[in-house]
């Protein structure tokens, strides 16, 4: 029996991957919002970063990812050994990431946590929750940049000390300041407030694999 293809065909993104650093061993790049990381089932959604890659570094694997809609910084690996080796960086939580996100709505404290424990919503893919029982710890700090009157938002850098799948996401929702634009938590107001996810990768340190110097990558913010 043949895997049931993917129904959700995503939109053609016509921008560009945007190449930030490039060495033997590794590259950062900046993905562009709508546009998959890894090629998806369906025969139409085969446009993705690692498609594009592939073509001009045919040995790239991607060691992380972003969501469909999210920009920015991506790290992508040359070769097998440098991926398993940044790899175990991140399962150490030694990557350290930034992401620029606006919040529908003003927070009302400059800094914070968010500590809420995520876990797979099985009844309703690709959505999660937030589940006490079967949830995965999940730690977001943010900071407040600014505080805007138009639209209605606050803009914040966020910085994950776990990397659940939409951890950002769920948990700007769950503190009632859902990102701008986002299609899977957010209220109907906050998610017609942006034309895009309102939420961009900006920074990523990690230690390079072979000279075992820190890099710090930085990918400034489109909105």
């Amino acid at each position: 029996m043949q895997p049931q293809a993917d129904p959700f065909v995503v939109p053609v993104c016509h921008e560009e991957i945007e190449l930030l650093y490039q060495d033997q061993y590794l590259l950062l790049i900046n993905k562009p919002t709508a546009l998959l990381t890894l090629s998806g089932k369906h025969p139409l959604n085969k446009d993705s970063v690692h498609f594009r890659l592939v073509k001009d570094f045919p040995t790239a694997t991607m060691i992380h990812r972003l969501d469909f809609g999210t920009s920015g910084i991506l790290l992508v690996a040359l070769n097998k050994e440098i991926n398993a080796h940044i790899g175990k960086q991140f399962q150490a939580r030694s990557v350290d990431k930034t992401y620029t996100a606006l919040l529908h709505g003003h927070l009302a404290e400059d800094n914070g946590c968010i500590d809420f424990p995520i876990a797979k919503d099985k009844l309703n893919f690709p959505l999660q929750k937030i589940c006490y029982e079967t949830g995965k710890p999940a730690l977001t700090t943010y900071e407040v940049v600014e505080r805007m009157p138009q639209p209605f938002s606050t803009r914040v850098i966020f910085k994950p000390t776990s990397g659940r799948t939409h951890q950002l996401r769920i948990h700007s929702n769950e503190i009632g300041h859902s990102i701008l634009g986002c299609d899977l938590y957010s209220t109907d107001e906050a998610f017609f407030m942006a034309k895009r996810l309102m939420l961009h990768a900006t920074t990523l340190e990690f230690d390079h694999p072979v000279t075992g110097e820190r890099v710090k990558g930085h990918c400034p913010c489109p909105f």
